[in-house]
Parts: structure tokens; sequence; C-alpha cells
């Protein structure tokens, strides 16, 4: 009997929490479907330009401007020539999609605020101040200059790509101009059958070239978009040739020889570098390794010799 009613308690008890869940809920549910109806309706009577304005994407409305406040704080905070600097290494990065001045500024404000921010909370959670001062002006600093490493790194790896794209191209540039073809329409048999950087900026000369501007400008502002040696060198042997009046062919069948020899003389030197490279992985990780593996078994049996005298 007493089992029994132990048996109904609990089943009364799990029903009075169902009942009061259920009436939680339903009562939540009202009060938001209640809110959702009175939005709508707010919605529908407000005046036109507000209903314009929230019409407008979540892009135009919020991000663009919060991006605009970034830019004029970022331009407020640094030298007035930066402008110019960030446009040079954005040619040289090839001017990534999305990026300009204005962007990098406003990246450049807004990495410092949230690296300081986050430099500064995470060492104040756990109780000291100054390690907190110290990560948070880090941070800050690293923040700042974050979009400044990632357009380093984009230049650097778009110059080398066009260093080991060179010699290839002017091998097909050599071959298509002694088929007969003259240098401009070889450029664009060059730009159509290649990728990457370089075919991209070959593009870019015929375009201006098309546009109205003289050979020797479009090859000149060729060479001031990039920092590659090797590409300045060939530009520079083009205009030369342009203005003499110098047989173009053998220009570019010089300039082929050349680029070969100077990609084998880089990859030598390549090779020469990696003893030097190898040698601390092997000093600090290799060896160590190696002496714990030979070495080892022989100490422990010593050890073991010894400790039974």
């Amino acid at each position: 009997m007493n089992n029994w009613m132990l048996i109904l308690g609990m089943g009364a008890v799990f029903l009075g929490i169902v009942v009061a869940i259920m009436a939680a809920t339903s009562s939540t549910e009202k009060v938001g479907v209640a809110r959702s109806l009175d939005a709508i309706e707010a919605i529908r009577t407000a005046p036109d330009s507000m209903r314009a304005e929230l019409d407008r994407p979540f892009n135009e409305r919020v991000t663009s401007p919060f991006f605009q406040k970034m830019t004029d704080l970022g331009r407020r905070f640094t030298p007035s020539d930066q402008a110019s600097r960030l446009r040079r290494k954005l040619d040289l990065a090839g001017n990534p999609a999305g990026w300009d001045s204005d962007r990098v500024l406003a990246w450049k404000m807004l990495g410092m605020f949230i690296g300081g921010a986050v430099g500064f909370f995470l060492p104040l959670l756990l109780g000291n101040v100054l390690w907190a001062i110290l990560f948070g002006v880090g941070g800050a600093v690293l923040g700042y200059f974050a979009p400044n490493l990632i357009l380093y790194q984009k230049a650097y790896d778009r110059s080398q790509r066009i260093t080991n794209d060179l010699p290839d191209a002017l091998d097909l540039l050599v071959i298509s101009v002694e088929s007969g073809l003259g240098f401009d329409a070889a450029l664009a048999q060059v730009a159509r059958n290649t990728e990457g950087p370089l075919a991209e900026e070959f593009f870019r000369v015929l375009q201006e070239m098309q546009l109205g501007t003289g050979r020797a400008d479009a090859m000149r502002a060729l060479a001031d978009r990039t920092d590659v040696a090797d590409l300045r060198g060939f530009i520079t042997a083009m205009v030369q040739a342009d203005a003499f009046g110098i047989p173009i062919a053998n220009v570019l069948r010089i300039q082929a020889r050349e680029m070969r020899i100077r990609r084998s003389q880089r990859a030598e030197e390549q090779a020469q570098k990696v003893p030097v490279k190898i040698l601390f992985p092997l000093i600090f990780c290799i060896m160590p390794a190696l002496f714990i593996v030979i070495l080892g078994p022989a100490a422990i049996q010593i050890i073991n010799s010894f400790s039974q005298y």
C-alpha cells in the first residue's frame, strides 16, 4: 500500500511539472507571437522613409557605415602619406578583390581594437593586471600591423610567382615572334596561354595600349607595378630596343637565355643554402633523438649493473 501511494505521489509531482512547463511554454509562445505581430504592425504603419531605410540591405545599413567610421578614425591616427604607401603595397600585391587603401585603414583600426581587447581581457580573467596591460598593448600593436603583414605576404608570393613564370613566358614570346607574329600579338598569345599574375599584367599592358597608351609607357607602368628585378630588366631592354630600332626577336632571344641562366643560378643558390638551413634542426632535433635511441639502452644497462652492487 505504501508503495502504491509513493508511486501515485511521484506521478502527481511529474504531472504537475509537465503542466507547469506546458503553461510556461504556451505563455512564452503567445508573448512571442504578440511581439511579432506588434513589430509587423509597427513596420506597416511606419512612415515611408523609415520603411525605405529598413528595406535596404544589412550591408548598406550597418556594415558600410561601420567601416566608414573605422576608415575616418584610421585617417585621423595615421600619417598623411599612409594612403599612398598603402596603394603601393596594394599594387605590389596585385590589388586583391575588395581591398583598397580605405578598407585597409579600417581593418587596421578594427584589428587594433580587437587585438587590444583580447590581449587585455584574457590575462585579466586570470587576475594578472600587469600581464593584461602588456598583452593588451602587444595585441593592439599586432592587430594594427596585421593587414600590413598580410599585404607583404601577398606581394612576396606574387613576386615569386612572377619570377618563376617569367623564363617560360619569354620562351613562348620568342617562339611567337619568330613564327611571324608582332610583339603585341605575341604578348596577347602569351597572356592567353599562361596563368597567374604575369599573364594578368600582360593583359593589363594590352588593355592600356588599346586605350591609347604608348607601348613604352605601358611597359614602364608594368615595371612600376612590380618589384621583380628580372622583369624590370626585360622591360628596360624592350623599351631601349623599341627606341633604337633594334630587332625585337634578337632582344627577346637574349633575354630568354639570360632568364633561364638566372633561374638555374637561383636553383643552385637555394641548393647551397640547404646544408646551412638543416644544421639547426639536425643539432637540436635529430641528434638528441639519435642519442636517446642509441645511448639510452646502454645507459639503462649501466645503471642496472651498478645498482646490483
